[in-house]
Parts: C-alpha cells; sequence; structure tokens
C-alpha cells in the first residue's frame, strides 16, 4: 500500500486513515476486531490528570445519518492509562496518539508531562473543546487567547508532537487555526462534534441524559469539508480532517480540500473495521482515477471559474 503512505508533522503512516479519539477506546479493545498495525494510527479516548466517571445515560442516540453522544468524557485517568494500556500499546507497528484534555492549562501540561515519561506514542492532540473552569467557563476553543495559551503551555514541555483538535462550534475557523498554529502547534485536526440537541415529542425530555450532546456522521461531512478547507488554506502547518468520513470516497475528498490525513470516528461504531476498509478504498479511489500516490491528491480543490 506505498500509494497510501504519507508523512504529518514528522509521524510516518502506512495510511492516511486514523482512528479517531472517543470512537476507538484504548486501541487494544480492538485487537480482535481488526490488525491495529495495518491502520494509518488510532488516537485514544481523551485522557484527563484524574478517572472521570462521565455523564448519566442515555449518552448516545441515533439521529438522521449520525448520531449524538454525551460520553463526558469518561476515562481512566492519566496514570491508570500509563500503567495498564500503554505497555501494550508500545509493541505496535503504528502511530499512538494520545489525546489529551482539561479544564484549566495546569491539567493539559501534566497529563501530557506523565506522557512524556513513556514510550508506544507518536503525538498528543489536544482537545481544545472544553471549558475552562479557571477563567469562567470560557471553552478554550472559542477564544484564541486561552487556546493560544494552552497549545503554548504543552508545547514547552511536549517531547512529540502537538496536534490541536479544533471545534466547528466558532463563528469563524480561521482566527482559531491560525492561534494554535502561532502558539506552536505541529497540526490540526478538525472537526470536532456540533453541539445538538435531541427531543422524544412523547415524554418531551431530552433523548441524552446530559440534554445536549455532539452530533457527527455523514449528516455533518459537507460542513466538515468547508472548515477543513478553509482553515487548510489559513495556515501552514498540517491538517487532518474528520466529520463524516465513511467510503474511501469521503476520505479522497477531505483530502483534496487540504487535509494531509483524516480521521474515522462514528463509522467505526457501525463497523469496527471502518478505517481499514476505507483505506482499502481510498487505495483503489487512486488507481482508478491513475493517482500515484495519496499526497498527490492533497489541497487540490478547484473551484469554478
Amino acid at each position: 500500500m506505498s500509494a497510501l503512505a504519507t508523512k504529518v508533522c514528522g509521524i510516518e503512516l502506512k495510511n492516511p486513515i486514523i482512528a479517531a479519539a472517543g470512537t476507538f477506546a484504548y486501541g487494544v479493545e480492538f485487537k480482535e476486531q481488526l490488525d491495529l498495525n495495518a491502520l494509518g494510527g488510532f488516537v485514544v479516548k481523551g485522557l484527563s490528570r484524574e478517572p472521570i466517571e462521565g455523564n448519566p445515560a442515555p449518552r448516545v442516540v441515533e439521529t438522521a445519518s449520525g448520531m449524538m453522544n454525551s460520553i463526558g468524557l469518561q476515562n481512566i485517568g492519566v496514570q491508570a492509562f500509563a500503567r495498564d494500556k500503554l505497555p501494550a500499546l508500545a509493541k505496535l507497528n503504528t502511530a499512538v496518539i494520545a489525546n489529551v484534555f482539561g479544564y484549566r492549562t495546569e491539567d493539559y501540561v501534566e497529563v501530557v508531562r506523565v506522557l512524556n515519561a513513556h514510550a508506544g506514542l507518536a503525538a498528543y492532540e489536544l482537545n481544545v473543546s472544553c471549558p475552562n473552569t479557571k477563567h469562567g467557563g470560557i471553552f478554550f476553543s472559542n477564544d484564541s487567547v486561552l487556546l493560544a495559551e494552552v497549545v503554548s503551555a504543552v508545547k514547552a514541555i511536549a517531547r512529540r508532537p502537538v496536534i490541536v483538535k479544533l471545534s466547528p462550534n466558532v463563528s469563524a475557523i480561521e482566527p482559531v487555526a491560525i492561534a494554535a498554529e502561532q502558539a506552536g502547534a505541529d497540526a490540526l485536526s478538525l472537526v470536532n462534534t456540533f453541539v445538538a440537541l435531541a427531543i422524544d415529542s412523547k415524554t418531551r425530555t431530552t433523548r441524552i441524559g446530559a440534554g445536549f450532546g455532539g452530533l457527527s456522521g455523514p449528516a455533518i461531512k459537507p460542513i466538515a469539508l468547508r472548515m477543513v478547507y478553509q482553515a487548510a488554506k489559513a495556515v501552514k502547518i498540517p491538517v487532518i480532517g474528520l466529520g463524516g468520513i465513511a467510503t474511501g470516497t469521503d476520505a479522497a475528498e477531505f483530502l483534496i480540500a487540504g487535509a494531509q490525513a483524516v480521521q474515522v470516528g462514528t463509522a467505526s461504531f457501525w463497523e469496527p473495521r471502518a478505517a481499514l476498509n476505507i483505506a482499502k478504498e481510498l487505495e483503489q479511489f487512486l488507481r482508478r482515477e491513475k493517482i500515484g500516490s495519496v499526497r498527490d491528491l492533497v489541497g487540490t480543490l478547484k473551484f469554478p471559474s
């Protein structure tokens, strides 16, 4: 699959298809379902300083052409991850990326500090779609100053590349993409989920236990494509695209929009082998279109004259 080989911020990828955070557990749980080493890479679910139990059920609900979730960032905490999960991940021959989140800049820094001391990771992905409790609950992703603060603080101590995962819940993606780049981000990933609401008309209650949830899946793909294109045009660092990718053609579209790699999330819920299937379909697309390398697709979008 050499036609699929690529590189993002120094990370060698067998193919540009990466399983997204929050949809692939800690990776090891999928070892009976597929060959983890055949993946371009995967991102483990978000890690925090301390374990988090998550939100009340129901946490996931199906929607038209997608799904909503409000897991509440449930995770075992960075110390348990480093002790119980990372040793097995370190034996893999694929890019393993740790998704990191917090509610203060110090939280992100501490999680990365712990992970720095362990082998087995290719990069860190910062989930900045969290409220900053130190500054009155303003979301890191919605404020360029807060975003730059957390990115620069992590970058100052990180021993691996830092990818910043941007939220789509902003008025314009370009300013936050530029702020992350100027603060030292090595790459961007986008988009995260859209804040959404699902209602049970019979009970007149929300269908998600926590009220609002994050919308993902094919329904968001056209908006995600637009934002990936805008971000890729605004920055010089690599962009990783995600949002509703379910086929090899979907992946190709994100590459054409300017992404250098993509992440697959919701599709893994209905097909655990989705990332591998999409990689094979992308390879078939390249052959049909007589394209020698996946890198030749990147940023080739043309608008009507």
